[in-house]
């Protein structure tokens, strides 16, 4: 894994993590953001970086 972090995919709209992924911090310093499914919401919205506990 090295330096790779897991990172959280909260929705904007709803404040749900709906998916979780892995990043390195090195090679991408900028939160991450995107748009993906809410299954709450049944619609594509922005899902923002947040952190995990390990």
């Amino acid at each position: 894994m090295g330096d790779r972090i897991k990172i959280g995919l909260k929705c904007e709209e709803s404040g749900d993590i709906n998916y979780t992924t892995m990043k390195n911090p090195k090679t991408h310093s900028e939160k991450f953001e995107v748009k993906k499914y809410s299954p709450r919401l049944k619609k594509h919205t922005t899902h923002k970086e947040i952190k995990l506990k390990s």
